[in-house]
């Protein structure tokens, strides 16, 4: 009788081959990774474009006054009353709103993938107790979100600010506005400096975004937790849309408040001309005004960072349900 093919096999060697149950398995749980990480990107996505619609006239208010010479506003309300005034409400209040509704399906959706693949990295690395990632894992995880996030957030950023910026400008008569759109800004960055004009800031935008989503996630999950109901056996219960909203705000205002000064440079320094450095940017905002002049706009960045935040984790959340029940509770 001829040996069967595992004779030929050294005993060692054959220990480590999988069986057909154990090759069974592994393709189940890497079909299961794959299918949560596109609906986190999915879900990221909902949550991206609900944030933009509630957020950006704050966002807009901040970035004006981060950018304006010292004097040009008296505060948030006067960016408000004379944006309107020039430029209308809804284009007004929405102006450059372009660039972050195209940006914000891949930027929001890498946030959220980023993240899931962030807490699988943090499981293979550490021990995860009883499913629940502690503090310093969740927030290794939101770190690293901000990783892949930063290539598509800086340019996106870029746009938005010049265009955000340019509403500012007194048009003379027959004037036209320099940029006609989010294209027409890429266009003319490239032209001035090629990519490197393009992703102007992208160092700064993780500095920002990197500690930024750390507390972000951290923030989120720490109070979506303790708003979390627990069943009669102690199991975690059905959470609330309004303690998601709540858990979503807090952490929108607990990724502000570490990085706001960081924020600061980085609008300037992706809305000045030629060929500015993070050492110029700097040492120009303290030389006009000390250490307040790295928190313009502060206000209106807490008071957007609340209903939009919130509104991003709604529309998570509510997008995670809904895929759940569609593919059968997959995850």
């Amino acid at each position: 009788m001829a040996p069967s093919p595992e004779s030929h096999i050294p005993k060692g060697v054959a220990e480590h081959i999988p069986s057909a149950d154990e090759l069974k398995k592994d393709v189940v749980d890497a079909s299961k990774s794959s299918l949560q990480s596109l609906r986190a990107l999915a879900a990221g996505a909902v949550g991206g474009i609900c944030a933009v619609v509630v957020g950006h006239p704050f966002d807009l208010v901040k970035v004006r006054l981060q950018t304006a010479e010292k004097g040009v506003y008296t505060g948030a309300m006067d960016v408000v009353r004379r944006t309107i005034a020039r430029e209308g409400l809804a284009r007004g209040l929405y102006a450059g709103v372009s660039a972050p509704l195209v940006g914000v399906t891949p930027m929001f959706a890498v946030s959220f993938w980023g993240y899931d693949v962030g807490k699988q990295l943090v499981s293979s690395f550490s021990t995860v107790e009883n499913n629940q990632f502690s503090v310093a894992q969740i927030s290794s995880a939101g770190f690293f979100s901000a990783i892949p996030m930063t290539l598509i957030t800086a340019p996106f950023e870029r746009v938005k600010v010049l265009l955000q910026i340019q509403g500012q400008k007194t048009l003379a008569p027959g004037e036209k506005p320099k940029y006609s759109g989010g294209l027409d800004v890429v266009r003319h960055l490239y032209r001035e400096g090629g990519v490197r004009s393009v992703f102007r800031g992208s160092g700064m935008t993780l500095a920002r975004d990197g500690p930024g989503s750390a507390a972000y996630f951290a923030t989120y999950e720490v109070i979506k937790r303790r708003l979390t109901p627990k069943n009669a056996d102690g199991s975690p219960g059905q959470l609330s849309l309004t303690a998601v909203m709540a858990a979503g705000g807090a952490a929108g205002v607990a990724m502000w408040i570490p990085v706001f000064p960081v924020d600061t440079v980085k609008s300037r320094l992706q809305s000045a001309e030629g060929n500015p450095t993070v050492g110029g940017v700097v040492r120009q905002l303290w030389k006009t005004g000390g250490a307040r002049a790295f928190f313009p706009g502060m206000g209106p960045a807490m008071c957007r960072a609340v209903p939009a935040n919130a509104a991003t984790f709604l529309g998570v959340e509510v997008a995670q349900k809904a895929m759940g029940k569609f593919f059968g509770d997959a995850e």
